[in-house]
């Protein structure tokens, strides 16, 4: 069983940076597909970015493209999402996801494609 643990989320004024970690606990993430989704109450959770560790291939919504950076610490078994120029939109609750397999990359956006999710992080954009 793969534990996720999220950390990082705060409070930050808009134009302001955070990163978030998530570490997987029991398991390396070798070969896996991790990534990033939020969640805001009353919508839809939404695809942010995501890791295909098999060859270190990285994609992005393009609400975040040029300000989130995916990227990971293998030795750590650690994924980050480093967020700049954040917007009072960016606000929500962060969750780390992983399939224990490459995904194509059409099923990157799909939450249902992952078996494994964090118990999420809150981030607040103040304007």
């Amino acid at each position: 069983q793969v534990q996720l643990v999220e950390s990082g989320g705060g409070l930050v004024q808009a134009g302001g940076s955070l990163r978030l970690s998530c570490t997987a606990s029991g398991r390396s993430f070798s070969g896996y597909t991790t990534a990033w989704f939020r969640q805001i109450p009353g919508k839809e959770r939404e695809f942010v970015a995501a890791i295909r560790w098999t060859e270190n291939s990285r994609h992005y919504a393009e609400s975040v493209k040029g300000r989130f950076t995916v990227s990971r610490d293998s030795a750590k078994n650690t994924m980050y999402l480093q967020m700049n120029y954040l917007k009072p939109e960016d606000t929500a609750v962060y969750h780390c996801v992983a399939k224990n397999k490459r995904l194509i990359v059409s099923q990157l956006w799909a939450g249902e494609n992952y078996d494994y999710w964090g118990q999420g992080t809150q981030v607040t954009v103040a304007s």
